[in-house]
């Protein structure tokens, strides 16, 4: 028997029993670590600050001290499982039934991060040891405002003399089936809010007011009739989506002062952050003067604009060797040859492309953030297998 943790399933069952509902660690990171030891990494648990922010503590973990560096990338935060009477077992309660496993986090993304750590275990357990470095960069701010999370950890790393050489994100990326798909890039996501002042007044003497609601209907109008561009070679099409409208107004016969409306833009290669947000005012000043929603005005509606951090521009990841090895190792397991895709949100892949080609590759995504979410087990048998053939087919093709 090894001495080693091999095993996925009993992994992500100590992980699952953590309730780290972000921003919380609620244990997962010392579940984490219990796992890690044993197998000779070095641990270290910085924790990030920041005002406005919870903060946050993060995991890395490094093994090897010499030679090629690949790097692991996940997060140990849950989103909040909602009405607990409504699943099938307690959330956090890590039962296993009809061959699966039940639990907040078992599939984003507690159980990619159970995977790497058994296909590590078993490289070590039969090899004694790896040909070059391997790390983990683990946050509890990813299901949060990603502030005190992985760009902190990574700007951490940097400043300690870390360099990475390739990293795989451990994120839910088959739609279906094991073997379906890799995530190879991302559009870049960017948020504002949009405020409009208008004069608060009687809702029967609206030539005494002044409306924003009216103003921000054509503000919003103008930001979305246009589409932004029609896709590109590697993206799906670049698209603007609402996502708030308050007025914080309880009564309806008063017009009220002030509207306000947020907004995010989740965009393709055809832009860039500061090309995006060029556009994105250039619509605003154009709409700003059209007062057909505003009869007996004659001043441009008043607005105010503020971009939201942190934004991040569309990526896509190159790296041959990198992509040809995991699609390798996926087909090796699963028969399938997975296809390299950009769809889909965004993950904390965004920031760990400044520092290093990264994909994003781990278990069916089918029951993410909802209620009864739950991983095969034979799933977490193939990812483990898939992580430990990359792993090895890796430092094989730099040697």
């Amino acid at each position: 028997m090894s001495r080693f943790p091999i095993d996925p399933t009993s992994i992500l069952i100590d992980l699952i029993r953590c309730p780290s509902v972000t921003p919380r660690e609620a244990g997962a990171l010392d579940a984490l670590d219990a796992a890690l030891a044993p197998l000779g990494f070095t641990v270290e648990r910085p924790t990030f600050h920041e005002a406005g922010a919870a903060d946050v503590e993060n995991l890395f973990a490094r093994r090897g001290s010499s030679g090629p560096h690949l790097v692991f990338a996940g997060h140990t935060d849950v989103v909040p499982p909602g009405e607990a009477g409504a699943w099938r077992f307690p959330p956090f309660a890590g039962e296993i039934a009809d061959g699966a496993l039940y639990g907040r986090g078992a599939v984003d993304m507690k159980g990619g991060i159970a995977c790497f750590v058994a296909a590590v275990a078993r490289i070590v357990d039969a090899d004694g040891d790896l040909p070059g470095q391997v790390s983990l960069l683990i946050t509890g701010d990813e299901e949060g405002p990603a502030v005190n999370g992985t760009v902190k950890l990574l700007d951490w790393a940097r400043a300690r003399g870390e360099r990475f050489d390739a990293c795989v994100v451990g994120e839910p990326t088959n739609p279906d089936a094991m073997g379906d798909m890799i995530k190879v890039g991302r559009r870049g996501s960017l948020s504002a809010t949009l405020t409009v002042a208008g004069r608060q007044g009687h809702v029967a003497y609206p030539h005494l007011a002044d409306n924003p609601v009216r103003g921000l209907v054509t503000l919003l109008d103008a930001l979305m009739a246009e589409p932004l561009d029609a896709g590109s070679e590697r993206f799906q099409p670049s698209n603007l989506e609402v996502t708030t409208i308050d007025v914080g107004n309880p009564s309806t016969n008063v017009i009220p002062a002030e509207a306000k409306a947020g907004f995010n833009i989740r965009f393709n290669d055809r832009w860039s952050v500061a090309s995006l947000k060029a556009e994105i005012e250039r619509r605003l000043a154009e709409a700003a003067r059209d007062l057909r929603l505003r009869p007996g005005k004659d001043a441009p509606v008043r607005y105010d604009l503020v971009w939201r951090s942190p934004a991040s521009d569309a990526f896509f990841t190159s790296d041959a060797p990198l992509t040809q090895t995991l699609s390798d190792a996926i087909e090796a397991v699963t028969g399938r040859r997975p296809a390299l895709s950009t769809s889909g949100g965004t993950s904390d892949a965004r920031f760990i492309k400044d520092h290093c080609p990264v994909v994003e590759f781990g278990l069916v995504g089918q029951t993410m953030h909802m209620v009864d979410e739950c991983v095969a087990l034979a799933d977490l048998e193939s990812l483990t297998r898939i992580y430990e053939t990359f792993i090895r087919g890796w430092f094989r093709a730099r040697a």
